[in-house]
């Protein structure tokens, strides 16, 4: 769990994070195209999550080319969320549903810099 997320649950603020990579999950419409940042960070620089995964939605297509060490800010506020199989195959053993905190709807979003170091 994401305990530094979940101390400030409900709280809005602005936050930083390092592009990784492209991803996609599965959804009703097929694979939806997701991003991960690392080391995500509030505005004072305190790391409050090493990683988050988000939508690849409208406001991240607007920042043109991504690439590997761009440093990432946006708006977003902190929600919960219930994470773990919630489906019905016999065969997916370890199903047990866990609460785990993210950034939600991120908006004002822009590249600032590439990381140092």
């Amino acid at each position: 769990m994401r305990r530094k997320l979940q101390e400030i649950e409900e709280f809005r603020g602005t936050f930083t994070g390092v592009f990784v990579r492209m991803g996609g999950k599965r959804g009703y419409k097929g694979i939806l195209p997701t991003l991960l940042l690392k080391d995500v960070r509030n505005q004072e620089g305190e790391i409050m999550t090493d990683h988050l995964w988000f939508n690849f939605t409208k406001g991240f297509q607007e920042l043109r080319e991504i690439r590997e060490g761009d440093v990432i800010q946006f708006d977003a506020r902190v929600k919960p969320y219930e994470k773990g199989y919630k489906g019905r195959r016999v065969n997916v053993y370890d199903s047990s549903i866990q609460l785990d905190y993210k950034l939600s709807h991120p908006t004002k979003i822009s590249k600032v810099n590439k990381e140092c170091g």
